[in-house]
């Protein structure tokens, strides 16, 4: 079965554990796998070759617990209020 990479994904763990083993240059590695030398200084530095997790994190709380929060501290929630339309572009004749 293949790896699954996110979208964003510019390298694979084989990648990963070639660069965290190579002695070459950050500019070597960048220029040999065609990635930013950010990214291989990421790796370099980095004890293992899984992809950290991305994204929201999970809470606590739910949406429901909001307000309980907030009475918690001593504030209210500001009610939702809807956002208005956009504006409209008059038509122009030129």
């Amino acid at each position: 079965m293949g790896q699954v990479l996110h979208g964003c994904a510019t390298t694979t763990e084989a990648v990963r554990r070639a660069i965290q083993n190579s002695q070459e240059s950050l500019r070597a590695l960048a220029k040999r796998y065609g990635i930013n030398q950010k990214t291989v200084a990421k790796w370099k530095q980095r004890e293992t070759v899984a992809d950290l997790p991305t994204g929201p994190r999970a809470s606590d709380h739910c949406p429901d617990d909001a307000a309980g929060i907030a009475a918690e501290a001593g504030t209210a929630l500001a009610p939702a209020v809807p956002s208005p339309p956009p504006a409209e572009r008059p038509f122009r004749h030129d």
